[in-house]
């Protein structure tokens, strides 16, 4: 079936939950006005659905090959790349002084997610050349602003991260690539980086390796890690490409999802040494990095929601069409088609209301962001950039975790069909395994959100969280007269409890890891889960509040805001409860995770 971008609730998420007007009206965000949003929005979707969906399924079979150290990548990936870059999608949400359209990253999100929707394996690509532009944005010398960031912006370049090594995994202590100075101030590579997304590939003149290394004397640990610049093609003094960089693919991994996406592993120095340029200063280069990798992270909770919306799609068209089975009131009608049967029904709200809490959530963190960039309040930008900084773990943790569930219900839904591989939602599943492990395993997500996000300032900006959901609690409680009074009440009375359990467990965090660190971390993910449902709730219960003033309006789409109330209903009744279980599995459980001893398992 074809992709269909959501534009209604992507627009309605901006406006109404994330609160683009405010956006707009911050100092260098002045562009992103009505007119702009939404023709940003009709085009990148006319984009993902007539260029670039249609190759989605066809470069899941047919990859891209590797041959003498250069890969071919899928049929169409190419062309398509090129018409992204023509049309000045990769500088969507960077700096207009280096070519980009300098648009807020809240206006960027949602053309992330449908890049995502279209085509996951295609869509990481752009979304690591994001983040080396990020980092060279916020660590790049002048020059090597100048040099790199015009390039990477038009697309005529793209950009990696170089990070994990065959030894290491994700223990970035243990990276062993060497950095030697050389007598002109640039530096020789040697080493093997392992996981490298689309290292090697046809699409671009150029690829900018963003690279973590160690020079000869450095620290033992993190603290000795640098990072550098290394392209494919060294740059000549008048900007044109040069000689070829000594950095080499030697092979391509062989996955079980996102096959058209080149892994590479890639040797430097193998032929005298890769030449490398330091980004800012020695020994700082993780700190460097994590500018990439918290972009990263973000966009890999978009890819979360983007494969959801595609895999919850598909199963929608398919429950209308495939004809099986009697209705329950009318055993001797005619087979009816599966939306009908009340489990199919529960199992696409399930998927629907998961998404629409998924990305209403994803577009809340990234207006923080825009605020924490560009408040012109020293206090709102230090308040919404700890709001952002704690939202980035849930987003990337939970959406993925969601992802899995929503792809899995969706083959669930197509029942036998779902798991023969021509049906195509084989492919989502598939794909959508890699969300929780790559950019930080959902553990490291988890762990994250306790050590820097919870226990940094003390709970602080988790409850400061915590209090802005109890005034939703109390505006809904205080709808009773309204014509959706009996749903908003249901919707306090489950955002109420699961807000009660987020409490508690927030400060059982603050208050054990001190006394009993291992039972804590035993139940970090269980953590980022509540936390992601809690949150995902509020915005939710938020959206339903402003469905009922929208439906008091003359002229508004009543089935659209209808919608959302059932929708945020379902989320309140069928999800949010969980979070109780959580919170007991959290509180009351390490010890039974650490009960065993390693000769027990």
């Amino acid at each position: 079936m074809p992709y269909i971008a959501p534009l209604k609730d992507m627009l309605f998420v901006m406006r109404e939950l994330a609160d683009l007007p405010a956006i707009a009206a911050l100092p260098g965000c002045e562009d992103a006005t009505p007119e702009v949003t939404e023709e940003v929005l009709n085009q990148h979707a006319k984009f993902c659905t007539e260029i670039l969906a249609p190759l989605n399924a066809a470069a899941d079979r047919a990859p891209g090959t590797l041959h003498e150290g250069h890969v071919t990548t899928a049929p169409g990936f190419k062309e398509a790349f090129k018409a992204y870059g023509d049309a000045g999608w990769q500088g969507v949400q960077h700096p207009a002084v280096f070519g980009g359209q300098g648009l807020p990253k809240l206006l960027a999100t949602p053309c992330i997610e449908m890049l995502n929707s279209a085509s996951l394996a295609f869509a990481l690509c752009p979304l690591l050349t994001d983040s080396a532009i990020e980092a060279l944005h916020v660590a790049g010398s002048e020059q090597q602003q100048a040099t790199y960031l015009p390039h990477l912006i038009s697309g005529k370049w793209t950009g990696t991260m170089n990070l994990t090594e065959p030894q290491a995994g994700s223990d970035l202590a243990a990276i062993k690539t060497r950095a030697v100075l050389q007598p002109d101030g640039s530096y020789k590579i040697f080493g093997t980086k392992i996981f490298i997304t689309y290292g090697e590939h046809d699409m671009a003149e150029n690829i900018v390796h963003m690279v973590l290394a160690r020079t000869p004397n450095a620290p033992p640990g993190v603290k000795g890690i640098s990072l550098f610049i290394v392209p494919k093609f060294l740059s000549n003094a008048d900007g044109t490409l040069g000689e070829r960089n000594d950095v080499h693919c030697v092979s391509l991994e062989h996955k079980m999802g996102i096959k058209a996406s080149p892994t590479a592993v890639l040797q430097f120095g193998d032929h005298g040494g890769a030449i490398g340029n330091l980004v800012g200063l020695e020994n700082h280069g993780l700190e460097y990095m994590f500018v990439m990798m918290n972009s990263a992270r973000f966009c890999v909770g978009l890819q979360g929601i983007a494969l959801a919306e595609r895999a919850y799609q598909k199963a929608v068209q398919f429950s209308k069409e495939r004809v099986q089975s009697r209705d329950l009131l009318n055993a001797k009608a005619d087979s009816v088609t599966i939306i009908h049967h009340p489990d199919v029904r529960r199992m696409l709200m399930t998927m629907r209301a998961q998404i629409e809490a998924g990305r209403a959530l994803a577009y809340v963190a990234a207006a923080a962001c825009d605020n924490a960039r560009h408040h012109a309040d020293a206090d709102e930008r230090q308040q919404s950039q700890a709001f952002y900084e704690y939202l980035v773990p849930i987003v990337k943790g939970w959406c993925t975790e969601m992802s899995i569930d929503v792809a899995s219900t969706s083959v669930q839904v197509h029942g036998g069909m779902g798991f023969i591989e021509d049906t195509g939602v084989a492919q989502y599943y598939r794909d959508a395994k890699i969300l929780t492990i790559y950019e930080g395993t959902t553990a490291i997500q988890a762990n994250d959100l306790i050590s820097r996000k919870t226990m940094r300032d003390g709970g602080a900006t988790a409850r400061a969280i915590i209090v802005q959901i109890r005034a939703t609690e109390q505006t809904l409680l205080a709808e009773k007269q309204s014509q959706h009074a009996a749903d908003l009440q249901a919707i306090a009375k489950q955002l109420s409890a699961a807000c009660n359990a987020m409490e508690e467990v927030v400060s059982y965090v603050v208050t054990t890891i001190q006394t009993d660190m291992k039972a804590v971390f035993a139940g970090s993910v269980l953590y980022l889960k509540l936390a992601g449902i809690v949150l995902g709730g509020w915005q939710m219960a938020r959206a339903a509040l402003i469905a009922e003033q929208k439906l008091s309006e003359e002229k508004t789409d009543q089935a659209f805001y209808q919608a959302k109330i059932v929708t945020a209903r379902f989320f309140a009744e069928h999800i949010l409860p969980h979070a109780s279980a959580y919170r007991s599995a959290i509180i009351q459980g390490g010890a039974s995770v650490l009960g065993l001893t390693e000769e027990q398992f």
